[in-house]
């Protein structure tokens, strides 16, 4: 008999304490999957309408919170993106300079601009990422909010696992 790291029982593959693969099952699992899953994100292509943008892969969570969420305050896109208030004034910049997005002003409170997408390129990134939120959508609707919660708290810990140095998240 050989027991994980946790000390269950791995006869057959699986923490009896639990029910759920050991760590070293799991880690077989996800070492198949992980490659699996970027290959399928890196096939989806950007709309031919948009491939002349240059669009960085900073520009997708961005236009994400966009798309998801609708028009957004920059302090308000800064702290979803989890990066300084001038970084996101950067890409808004230069996203509207291309015509990808428009600044307003905020009615209620001048001092404040909301961000949007423009019409003209709504449907092609909606098309484009709608299938991501999607895929998440399906994938997180089933479970607790607790489980949600550790999901997304092992996607950062593993993230983390791969940043250069430790404690440093590299956000872009």
């Amino acid at each position: 008999m050989s027991t994980d790291d946790r000390g269950g029982d791995q006869r057959d593959g699986r923490d009896h304490d639990g029910g759920g693969p050991s760590v070293d099952d799991g880690i077989r699992t996800l070492l198949l999957l992980m490659p699996r899953m970027v290959g399928r994100v890196k096939r989806i292509r950007i709309p031919e309408e948009l491939r002349s943008f240059s669009l960085a892969p900073r520009h997708l969570s961005l236009l994400a919170f966009l798309l998801f969420d609708g028009p957004l305050g920059v302090n308000e896109l800064a702290a979803r993106l989890e990066v300084a208030p001038a970084t996101v004034s950067l890409m808004v910049g230069e996203l509207s300079r291309k015509g990808i997005l428009q600044r307003r002003e905020d009615e209620a409170d001048r001092r404040r601009t909301i961000v949007s997408i423009t019409d003209a390129h709504r449907p092609a990134i909606d098309g484009w990422l709608a299938r991501g939120a999607t895929a998440w959508r399906r994938a997180l609707e089933p479970l607790t909010p607790a489980q949600r919660q550790m999901f997304i708290d092992t996607l950062e810990a593993y993230e983390e696992g791969l940043a250069d140095e430790p404690g440093r998240k590299d956000r872009a």
